[in-house]
């Protein structure tokens, strides 16, 4: 399994349980082209084929740009993908748990190179509170969508 880099100057673990099925959230998380629909961080979101393993998409959030590369999937269980964008190597692991409760997600970043060296603290805050958002609207988003 691919895996964040562990000897980054900046990781962010968080973890929520959402009460939806790892298969509502699955299709909220690969449905990219929709992500602004349902979270206001993300201004457009473009995948450039499916879901799946080697493809990219574009998307830009806080002002910035972002190419993303698609590097894992485990359907309704696991996926990775990351890439280089402002000087920042950023790898991001997702992982949906089923429970009795719905599903915990959780969701690992890492971030390196020199913009983040020079302010890792600043950095870790702005990885955090984006992460902190992004699961804050996919509970919404999937919390709203069960019948």
């Amino acid at each position: 399994m691919k895996d964040i880099d562990r000897t980054a100057p900046v990781i962010v673990e968080l973890q929520t349980t959402i009460a939806a099925t790892p298969e509502t959230l699955w299709q909220l998380h690969t449905d990219i082209d929709s992500w602004p629909n349902w979270n206001a961080g993300i201004d457009k979101a473009l995948l450039r084929g499916g879901f799946v393993e080697g493809s990219v998409f574009e998307w830009e959030t806080a002002g910035l740009s972002i190419s993303s590369s698609i590097v894992e999937v485990l359907p309704q269980r696991r996926t990775v993908w990351g890439g280089p964008a402002h000087g920042i190597d950023g790898v991001h692991v997702w992982m949906f748990e089923p429970t009795a409760d719905g599903t915990v997600v959780t969701t690992l970043e890492s971030w390196a190179g020199a913009p983040v060296e020079a302010d890792p603290e600043g950095m870790r805050a702005a990885l955090e509170g984006s992460l902190l958002a992004w699961l804050d609207a996919l509970k919404g988003a999937a919390e709203r969508g069960r019948g």
